[in-house]
């Protein structure tokens, strides 16, 4: 079974396995004559892989449920004696305790197996849609994520500002110069929004300065993109400030498409608090609304409520300013202008949220009345927010985005899957009436009834693709619905040191729990990639979920795993070609149909280029090269070197050509994007329509594979000349070499961690990453597998999750992550620790329920009779053909 790509061997290989648990173990201490094949691994790419999917534990018997791949095993503290029972270990109460414990355990793995998982996530997955569209359905704002980025949110840092359902971009000056090219902005107010003037030019140029007269106009301009800004000082709403909302309305040349608007505090000043001032106030406004309303019909209109003051630094001519009157201001200000005429109602927005953040910061406050810098920044860029984001779009700004409109593509996918949910459901139905009419039949000539046989027939390809295809539907489905509509809400990443080591923790502590015996001791067995897989995708998961790649200690170690997992890609791949010399087609399909296929699936349905989902166009491209070097003639195996030793040298010389041609293009960027942006290979590796994403994420591991190989090849020489121990306890080389070399690989290890650990420049440790990772990966390698003690464990736990690490790995884009991972989905919102804790579940059965569905298709699509599968590569090849021609044309 592959670890890689998933294929699994032929019968043939599975003879050259080491011996199983029930078979005698070679005799310690004696080196093996004949070097045994290393499984037809696929190091990356585990689930994305095996033809022969194995069995759902769901239909397994109830007794041998324990040994369900869903399940997590357990050791027992009193293991059975070879060919005994418990009792020959266990006395007591100490066999009841391990009787019992074995009876619970197999109890549990009955009613707790991965299908009955998968009806709890699906059961989840539906109440928590029903919810979110039941709360949109009921909401004031409906389905505009607007209403609730000016009204409400909360800080999850220091100046750190969430808003409540969406995710809220971060403006730089090249952004909003773009977005407000040949606009004009009007603040109209007092001195609190003449500070939210200078905080909002400041994101259109960094480099303004706050000056000008304090009670008078200040105007901005930007004559490069022709944008001005003006601030109006209308410090009352009176006559003046309604003659000035009048000209605003009838100057077309001057007519703004923004307007902020606000002010209280002086008249709370000018009349000390007076109940009189209040009543005139809301005469006042009164007046003044229906002249925003008209000015609201052609422009984005904001009334900003005012916020608190910290009553404790106020001067003594400001103490009259309180916020109890300042609540009252804001209540009549409220009831105006979401009053009795729905549309003034509908077209003013009442931008509220700024009471909200200054609550924790006003304290911050130089004189108590004016606001801090941290809120009037966040304010501002809330208001930028709230009219670029439907303008340029991004990707991490999620809020007043409406939902994407349904490409050409995106509708034909969809036609597709329900045209295959109807078709399955159909054929069910007619099976179920026929199966009924024939249960009972009778016996004409006896009269006897008899039942007919028991066995249910096999289910027909067309049944399991259509089945196949009708669970992918709903599932593309939830992705469509987590990712591209607004049903489900998503907030920004924020990182702290706890976010990220606590879990990491956490599954460590798990993963040293769940232990057991591996089926093989050798080097880099299945049981160990696996477990290494399912570790470094599960660090990988929580690294991109908190946000850690702000910490570059961080960043740099996940780097090492991204190049380990390609390292293993190289290993694999490698030693299934030098050890079985099986370079056939059939190959080649299983391997490239089961890296690809959830990807391009996503490609459709998500509307995103395959360069997107960047680690399958790198694994995918890594494994073509590794097939040339390893096919192109001469073909060199390990059965023709044995023949004659010259081979070796050959290998030698192919590997060396591999490693300058790598160099080569490493020192040759323009000849490199050249070459990936010629028609049809740019379609592959384009992203926003150039190649330098593919260029960079090709570079920063380029030797990984070539190393992965080399180690294979070293391995497999030193396995062959015996100068391995690879028996069960044994150290992988004498005493003295194996201290040796495991005192240096420590020190190793920790250096490159220290090295990492003082990173100052993402830049200069990105150069040197590529050639200095490999020391971190060997080193690891080396201190798993010398002790003979640690080559024999592995952990169950990591492992199982290594089994779907491409899966996981993909589906994390959208229904674990949001926004294309700029973000976290929100299904549980209030509550961050039940958030993910739910996600996480549907996000794991997804994945899992994925993986065998590819492995169910890959059966369909890529037999092993070469005729049927020249017809089916030739229909791949149309496949491709229309979509390219429909992206064309959608275009």
């Amino acid at each position: 079974m592959s670890l890689v790509d998933g294929s699994s061997d032929s019968s043939a290989d599975m003879k050259s396995r080491s011996p199983g648990p029930d078979e005698p173990e070679p005799p310690r201490k004696k080196r093996s004559t004949v070097p045994e094949p290393p499984e037809d691994r696929e190091p990356l790419l585990p689930s994305a892989g095996d033809p022969a999917p194995e069995a759902d534990p769901a239909s397994a018997p109830p007794h041998k449920a324990n040994h369900a791949p869903s399940s997590l095993p357990l050791r027992c503290c009193c293991p059975p004696a070879a060919g005994g029972s418990i009792a020959r270990c266990c006395h007591g109460g100490a066999k009841m305790a391990a009787l019992a414990y074995n009876l619970g355990k197999r109890e549990i793995n009955q009613h707790f197996s991965v299908r009955n998982a998968k009806l709890l996530a699906l059961g989840a997955a539906l109440l928590v849609s029903a919810c979110h569209a039941v709360f949109w359905g009921l909401s004031s704002h409906g389905d505009d994520t607007c209403g609730y980025l000016i009204s409400s949110g909360r800080f999850l840092g220091e100046n750190v500002w969430q808003p409540y359902t969406c995710m809220m971009h971060k403006y730089k000056s090249s952004d909003a110069t773009s977005c407000l090219r040949n606009q004009r902005v009007t603040f109209v107010g007092d001195s609190r929004i003449r500070q939210l003037f200078f905080a909002f030019v400041k994101i259109l140029n960094p480099h303004v300065k706050e000056q000008g007269i304090k009670h008078e106009n200040i105007p901005f301009e930007d004559d490069d993109h022709n944008i001005r800004v003006d601030f109006l000082w209308y410090p009352e709403v009176n006559g003046s400030m309604k003659q000035c909302f009048h000209t605003l309305i009838e100057s077309p040349s001057s007519k703004p498409q923004i307007v902020v608007a606000g002010a209280a505090t002086w008249s709370i000043k000018m009349n000390n608090g007076s109940a009189e001032s209040l009543a005139q106030y809301k005469v006042n406004l009164t007046d003044v609304e229906p002249f925003l309303g008209k000015l609201a019909d052609t422009s984005d209109v904001y009334w900003m409520l005012q916020d608190p003051v910290y009553e404790q630094l106020l001067a003594d001519s400001r103490r009259m300013i309180t916020n109890t009157r300042i609540d009252a201001y804001n209540e009549i200000a409220a009831a105006i202008l979401n009053g009795t005429n729905r549309k003034s109602r509908s077209k003013i927005k009442i931008f509220s949220v700024s009471r909200l953040i200054s609550e924790e910061t006003i304290e911050q406050s130089l004189d108590g009345l004016h606001i801090p810098e941290t809120s009037r920044d966040i304010s501002a860029m809330i208001l930028m927010n709230s009219y670029c984001n439907k303008i340029l779009k991004p990707i991490d700004g999620s809020c007043c985005q409406p939902t994407p409109p349904l490409t050409l593509i995106q509708k034909l996918a969809a036609c597709f899957f329900a045209l295959s949910i109807g078709a399955y459901v159909a054929i069910s139905v007619i099976q179920r009436n026929r199966h009924r009419k024939n249960k009972m039949c009778t016996d004409i000539e006896s009269g006897e009834e008899k039942k007919p046989a028991s066995v249910t027939p096999a289910a027909s390809t067309l049944e399991v693709a259509l089945f196949s295809f009708a669970k992918l539907g709903l599932i593309m489905a939830y992705f469509y619905f987590c990712d591209r509509a607004n049903l489900y809400m998503k907030e920004n990443k924020f990182y702290t040191h706890s976010s990220f080591f606590i879990p990491i923790i956490y599954i460590l502590v798990l993963g040293v729990f769940y232990n057991e015996s591996t089926k093989e001791t050798k080097l880099l067995n299945r049981d160990q990639t696996d477990e290494w897989k399912g570790w470094m995708q599960l660090v990988i998961l929580i690294y991109h979920v908190s946000g850690a790649s702000s910490f570059l200690p961080v960043y740099m170690h996940v780097r090492v795993l991204v190049a380990a997992y390609l390292f293993q890609t190289g290993y694999g791949h490698f030693s299934y070609f030098w050890l079985k010399g099986d370079f056939g087609i059939y190959r080649i399909s299983q391997v490239l149909f089961r890296l690809n296929f959830l990807v391009v699936i996503l490609c459709i349905v998500m509307d995103r280029p395959y360069q997107f989902y960047y680690f399958v166009p790198l694994v995918t491209f890594w494994f073509m090269v590794i097939y040339g070097s390893m096919a192109l003639w001469p073909q060199i195996t390990q059965k023709k070197a044995n023949a004659n030793n010259i081979w070796y040298f050959g290998l030698v010389l192919k590997l060396g050509f591999l490693l300058l041609c790598i160099y080569v293009l490493s020192r040759a960027q323009d000849s490199f994007e050249k070459i990936f942006s010629l028609w049809p290979i740019s379609k592959l590796f384009e992203l926003n329509g150039e190649v330098y994403e593919w260029w960079f994420r090709w570079s920063l591991d380029r030797y990984a594979v070539f190393h992965g190989m080399l180690f294979a090849f070293i391995y497999l020489a030193l396995q062959k000349y015996q100068v391995l121990f690879e028996g069960k306890g044994e150290p992988l080389f004498s005493t003295k070499v194996s201290n040796v070399l495991l005192f240096f690989s420590v020190v190793c290890f920790l250096t490159y961690s220290i090295w990492a650990s003082s990173c100052k420049n993402k830049t200069e440790c990105n150069e040197m990453h590529p050639s200095i990772s490999v020391v971190q990966i060997l080193a690891f390698v080396l201190i798993r597998n010398i002790p003979g003690y640690a080559r024999s464990v592995y952990s169950s736990f990591f492992a199982w999750f290594g089994r779907i690490s491409l899966e996981l790995f993909i589906c994390q884009y959208h229904i674990w992550l949001a926004a294309d991972t700029k973000g976290i989905l929100v299904l549980i919102p209030g509550n961050p620790m039940l958030n993910i804790i739910i996600s996480t579940f549907i996000f794991v059965c997804v994945a899992h329920e994925i993986s065998h569905i590819t492995n169910d298709l890959a059966q369909i699509a890529v037999p092993k009779d070469m005729s049927a599968l020249t017809k089916r590569l030739l229909c791949i090849a149309s496949f491709f053909f229309i979509l390219l021609f429909l992206a064309a044309v959608q275009h």
